[in-house]
């Protein structure tokens, strides 16, 4: 189980957020995505804006 504080927590939360990958992307690995995906919310990123982009 990641938790919010986890070296690969960190990596894909800084690699959606700058661009380099999107949410979609991050591995759904044990609760991996989930994790992420939680913390981008509360940065005020939208993870269900690629969907509608799409």
């Amino acid at each position: 189980m990641f938790k919010k504080d986890s070296g690969l927590v960190k990596i894909w939360f800084g690699a959606v957020l700058n661009g380099t990958y999107q949410y979609s992307d991050v591995p759904n690995l044990s609760n991996l995505r989930k994790v992420v995906g939680d913390q981008l919310t509360d940065m005020g990123y939208d993870i269900n804006a690629e969907n509608a982009a799409a």
